[in-house]
């Protein structure tokens, strides 16, 4: 779908099939109806909202459609949404979703939006992390039944994990959009200079800052367990199968290497469904 269709159409978006490309689509299929339709709802705003980040639109243009995107969710708290956001609006009712989650997965987009990412201080990385990963996991565990508190915190540890995750298997392909995520102390640590995206993928002491962030987005994995092991288990089943599916990609990414020439890491699809038949079905 074009991004000027994701910004204007008021017809009624597909969610649905928005979603059916997600590494996310399987865990949100094992949902029940309405909890599966509202995760493909919110799913569907981010992905309109990261296809604007992406777009080759003039920057200004990124940011007014991010703008228009802002106001159309609070249209929907306001209880006067455009067509095509009807069924988001009643599941923001429904499962008490908060707009300042909405709102801050527009900020993330809007820091891709603003300028080619490169080299960030490791607070801005975070902060990145939280905008477009753990804003979503916060809109999720809500939709998933969780209380307020457990699924903060597992929002916060699983966003990040899956981010950093995405991070270190797309090195490459951010690279050639002229863009670099690794943060900025990591590389300086290794003596890379921070020059250009691509300079910093070729670098040869790259795999030990990529060696670095992994073992932080394993913690991550691992404190996401720890919380779920604790929540009753219809709540976690879902983050569970994202979690395991994303586990999954990192340990191909690390198997993979970091070293030059890297190849891309495809998606282990039998692993997938067996990760799914185990959280959904035992």
């Amino acid at each position: 779908m074009a991004v000027s269709n994701l910004v204007v159409d008021d017809t009624e978006i597909d969610a649905a099939a928005a979603t059916s490309g997600s590494s996310f689509y399987l865990a949100m299929r094992i949902l029940p109806a309405a909890q599966r339709d509202a995760m493909y709802q919110v799913y569907a705003f981010c992905r309109a909202v990261d296809d604007i980040a992406d777009s080759g639109m003039p920057r200004a243009e990124r940011a007014a459609a991010l703008e228009r995107w802002r106001a159309d969710i609070d249209a929907c708290f306001a209880g006067s949404p455009r067509a095509s956001l009807r069924a988001l609006t009643r599941h923001i009712h429904t499962f008490h979703l908060q707009r300042e989650d909405f709102h801050a997965m527009i900020d993330g987009m809007a820091m891709d939006a603003a300028a080619d990412i490169c080299a960030p201080d490791e607070a801005t990385l975070d902060l990145y992390c939280d905008r477009v990963a753990s804003a979503a996991g916060r809109l999720s565990v809500r939709i998933f039944g969780m209380q307020e508190e457990p699924g903060r915190l597992l929002a916060h540890h699983l966003g990040r994990a899956l981010q950093l995750t995405n991070i270190l298997r797309d090195i490459d392909e951010d690279a050639g959009i002229n863009r670099c995520y690794l943060p900025h102390e990591l590389l300086a640590r290794e003596g890379i200079a921070v020059e250009s995206p691509t300079q910093i993928a070729d670098d040869p002491s790259l795999p030990r800052v990529c060696a670095t962030l992994a073992e932080r987005a394993k913690a991550h994995f691992a404190a996401s367990d720890a919380l779920m092991d604790r929540e009753p288990r219809n709540h976690v089943r879902a983050p569970r199968i994202m979690s395991g599916v994303y586990r999954v990609l990192l340990e191909r990414t690390l198997e993979r290497g970091f070293d030059i020439p890297r190849t891309k890491v495809s998606k282990p699809k039998l692993r997938m469904l067996w990760i799914v038949a185990r959280y959904a079905l035992f």
